[in-house]
């Protein structure tokens, strides 16, 4: 019983697996960063941590949509970056699921995601990170990796 425990606990720290690259000392927070609109949890949660820390986010504006039913509309949209956006910030998840045992004491929801930022002035990407996790660990990644990245 003990063994099939920790092996249940092994499997399940494996699925919590983050990989990182990132350029430390390369954001600055007194450059604006543009990112999409919506998205799931992490997306939005994403957006608010990065508003608390000082930054000013751009959204952009719609250029243009074709409206194409049972799609997501989000793969047909095309924005405009403004030209004051020093950073592209880009976020991709899967819808995020309710795991109120695995992560009880750590925000309820698993998140799966991808999260690249890129100077858009030299064109190299300062941050790439594939994660996934319950959603204040994240969180609590997310700063660590800010702390890391800010000039």
């Amino acid at each position: 019983m003990f063994r099939n425990l920790i092996l249940f606990m092994m499997i399940g720290m494996l699925g919590a697996c983050n990989h990182v690259h990132m350029k430390p000392g390369t954001l600055d927070k007194t450059q604006d960063i543009y990112t999409t609109r919506g998205g799931y949890n992490m997306r939005q949660a994403t957006k608010e941590r990065l508003q608390q820390r000082g930054y000013t986010l751009k959204i952009g504006k719609v250029k243009s949509t074709n409206n194409i039913i049972e799609t997501d509309i989000a793969d047909y949209e095309r924005f405009e970056i403004p030209a004051n956006a020093h950073y592209l910030l880009t976020i991709s998840e899967r819808e995020e699921k309710f795991r109120p045992i695995w992560c009880a004491l750590n925000g309820f929801w698993w998140w799966n995601f991808n999260i690249s930022i890129v100077n858009q002035q030299s064109g190299e990407e300062i941050l790439t990170w594939r994660g996934r996790g319950c959603a204040n660990s994240s969180l609590r990644k997310l700063d660590k990796i800010l702390d890391t990245l800010e000039k």
